[in-house]
């Protein structure tokens, strides 16, 4: 029984592996075509492939002895990923103190009240096979409305530097001087969810929906609990891109309130 078990896994993989392969030929045609009008991301995406091949191998392995893990086990999964989201968020935020720390207090805030309120209604189960992949996928959104809410803060307040100093200088509140900058950076990390809230079932049909379908749930029901979770994921975008928006607010002044976010740390990371 064991050995069937390991060859039924060994050929699936094996099949995987193949099918990843043409999904990377595919990829790197692309890569190939842009490279023709000088569009050069060959390193970059061939590092991405790379890291995201390996890294779903690992989650699928680490996934696979922790199947069966309780509450605890899941908590601290979602928490590892929770702060890889906020490393990887941080980025957005060069020059800006303590930048890690704002990201992972805001993803926390956001992915972290929307999953303890699906597990309070029981919208979502202690099982690791679906605690982890739905908090996963709320932890990933919460970490681009984040980085968004940066990047577009930061472009922002860089960009009408003259106009936040006329501000202070008038003996404006500093939060004051920013507030249209603060809307404008929540509205734009809430705005690829909100399209996503609006075209589900139109234009696409997420692969919880189709997965839930395949193991013989309800086809209604599997749309109810889709729509669950991608009105959970506007949600945990929105807390996360207020909070650290709010926060990346109060490290642009100094004490003295001066402005301290200049068009020469608007440089990003990748």
């Amino acid at each position: 029984m064991l050995a069937e078990l390991l060859q039924s896994l060994s050929n699936d993989v094996a099949m995987g592996l193949a099918q990843a392969a043409g999904a990377i030929v595919l990829c790197l045609a692309v890569v190939l075509l842009c490279r023709r009008f000088a569009v050069h991301v060959e390193r970059e995406t061939a590092i991405s492939l790379v890291r995201g091949l390996v890294q779903m191998v690992l989650v699928g392995v680490v996934l696979a002895l922790l199947l069966h893990g309780n509450l605890l086990v899941g908590a601290l999964i979602l928490l590892v990923m929770t702060f890889a989201a906020a490393v990887t968020a941080s980025r957005r935020a060069q020059g800006i103190e303590g930048a890690l720390l704002l990201c992972f207090y805001a993803i926390v805030a956001g992915a972290g009240t929307v999953i303890a309120g699906m597990l309070a209604t029981e919208t979502l189960t202690t099982d690791i096979a679906v605690l982890v992949p739905v908090g996963s996928m709320i932890i990933a959104n919460a970490m681009n409305a984040c980085a968004q809410s940066l990047e577009r803060f930061r472009t922002d307040v860089a960009t009408h530097v003259g106009q936040v100093e006329a501000g202070l200088a008038l003996g404006a509140d500093p939060a004051a001087t920013v507030a249209p900058y603060v809307q404008s950076a929540v509205y734009a990390s809430l705005i690829p969810r909100l399209d996503m809230l609006k075209s589900l079932g139109l234009v696409w049909i997420p692969g919880v929906m189709a997965g839930m379908m395949v193991s013989g749930a309800s086809p209604v029901y599997a749309g109810i609990y889709q729509f669950i979770i991608v009105a959970m994921i506007l949600a945990a975008s929105g807390i996360t891109g207020l909070i650290v928006t709010l926060l990346v607010r109060g490290r642009a002044f100094s004490p003295a309130a001066q402005l301290v976010l200049r068009p020469q740390t608007n440089a990003t990371s990748d």
